[in-house]
């Protein structure tokens, strides 16, 4: 005798068919959110990379122009304090010469010097390293540099060393006053 074999309805058939579509509707789903979260992720890492890279990059020149600001330091303190006479024709002439070149480079880098003196002293900018009594500027203003700052690409490189000015200390007036005689 032949077995039957348990026949399924179409209508169960259907609906098993529907749950399956709808689970891998479900199931691709999850697929895309995940693959677009990696995707995303990867996108970010490369701009985190990127940005990193930049700055190691700069901090790397930071470093190399700093270096280089002292020896500008050194050479500009070495030529103001040659006097005029004290050297042959020419000499002086090509230290200058090499300053204006190492100038004319640090320009081409975006380094600039702080142009401080004259105005009031901020902070972000300038170390104050003294305080001057002075009359006639306005309490809080540069009056002399002591070592030029510098900035690279409008960020601070290096911050002015400065002597600020204040008030003069006042005079304290005489507490004598006239004692009534009776």
């Amino acid at each position: 005798p032949e077995e039957e074999k348990p026949q399924v309805e179409p209508v169960d058939e259907l609906a098993l068919l529907k749950e399956q579509l709808e689970e891998a509707l479900r199931e691709k789903d999850q697929f895309r959110g995940i693959a677009q979260r990696a995707q995303a992720d990867l996108m970010n890492y490369k701009k985190r990379a990127t940005e990193e890279m930049a700055d190691v990059r700069r901090t790397t020149s930071s470093r190399s122009i700093l270096t280089l600001l002292s020896i500008v330091d050194d050479l500009d303190r070495a030529i103001s304090l040659i006097p005029d006479d004290a050297v042959v024709p020419g000499w002086l002439d090509g230290l200058n010469l090499v300053m204006r070149n190492i100038t004319s480079e640090l320009d081409l880098e975006g380094v600039s010097k702080i142009d401080v003196v004259g105005k009031i002293f901020e902070p972000w900018e300038c170390e104050a390293v003294q305080y001057k009594e002075t009359e006639g500027v306005e309490e809080g203003e540069v009056i002399e540099v002591i070592r030029n700052g510098y900035r690279h690409h409008n960020k601070v490189l290096r911050a002015a060393q400065v002597i600020v000015a204040k008030k003069p200390a006042s005079v304290p007036e005489s507490d004598t006053t006239e004692e009534e005689v009776t």
